[in-house]
């Protein structure tokens, strides 16, 4: 039987979705706190055993924030998140040294 023409079903979750919105540079929509945010993510790491996520903050219930700043997201903290079809560059606050994330980072943008 030849299984070459069936398509692999793509990896699902916050992990794979979060890995391929850095690759692709895209934003993410997720539920934070209750509210809406759209994130510019940076890189995926592990921090303290768990999975984390350094991202920009591009908005928050529909607002842009009054402070421009790459935070850190605890990933299980994050729901409903979704690749969205909005780009983003890579910030100039992003340090791949930055000792928040050089141990234990999984994935980082590109410059």
């Amino acid at each position: 039987m030849d299984m070459s023409s069936k398509p692999e079903a793509a990896p699902t979750g916050a992990t794979p979705t979060i890995l391929q919105a850095i690759v692709i540079k895209q934003c993410v929509a997720a539920t934070y706190n209750r509210g809406v945010v759209v994130l510019a993510p940076h890189v995926l790491f592990m921090k303290n055993d768990a999975v984390h996520v350094g991202a920009v903050t591009l908005e928050r219930d529909g607002v842009v924030p009054k402070e421009y700043k790459l935070g850190v997201f605890k990933l299980d903290g994050l729901g409903e998140i979704a690749i969205t079809d909005r780009p983003f560059q890579t910030s100039e606050l992003w340090d791949p040294a930055d000792e928040r994330f050089a141990d234990g980072a999984l994935m980082t943008v590109e410059r």
